[in-house]
């Protein structure tokens, strides 16, 4: 199976994110896509080259990292499917509204084209608030779904919502047959 991996600019969770991308690059080929965002920001949680070099490491390949990069994901290099793993808020917002101008948003019309499940593991501090009804118009829509997710802090931040990293390669598995995994919210 060919599994397209996006890591959108939650920067704090890339570590889980690549520990993920490694686990699954054991079972499956992944083809990395790192956002705009992702692939040219230095934050105190890393470097831009220190994730591009992880990610090509990880993946033998270097990662899309442009709007140019990600078209031919559709008809030249078909995904089986696409995770994304971190997916802001930012980019949940343009999946809801159809916005394809990111190399990330882009790779998911490519799969939904192509009639492919998108699995978005959400790691965002407005989830609970202004993309909630993100949230909620993408579980209707076909070939959606997400990874279950739980409250981070609820005192510090009562609107965050972190993915379960460790529930991905379940999720996978049930999105290839059509299944959202249950609770979608969860207690941690």
């Amino acid at each position: 199976m060919k599994i397209g991996f996006c890591i959108c600019g939650s920067f704090c969770t890339h570590k889980k994110a690549l520990k993920a991308m490694k686990e699954l690059s054991e079972k499956y080929e992944i083809v990395p896509v790192l956002s705009e965002r992702a692939a040219n920001t230095d934050t105190r949680f890393g470097t831009h080259d220190g994730l591009i070099s992880a990610v090509t490491d990880i993946c033998g390949r270097e990662p899309v990292t442009t709007v140019e990069g990600a078209e031919p994901l559709g008809p030249f290099e078909p995904l089986d499917l696409l995770v994304i793993c971190p997916c802001t808020g930012n980019t949940l917002s343009k999946l809801a509204s159809g916005v394809s101008d990111s190399s990330v948003t882009l790779a998911a019309k490519a799969a939904l084209r192509a009639d492919r499940p998108v699995l978005i593991a959400l790691c965002s501090n407005d989830a609970l608030g202004a993309n909630l009804k993100n949230i909620g118009s993408l579980l209707n829509r076909k070939n959606f779904y997400f990874v279950p997710m739980y409250m981070d802090d609820k005192e510090k931040k009562p609107h965050s919502l972190v993915a379960d990293f460790s529930e991905l390669e379940n999720c996978i598995q049930a999105a290839m047959r059509g299944k959202q995994i249950t609770p979608v919210f969860s207690k941690r």
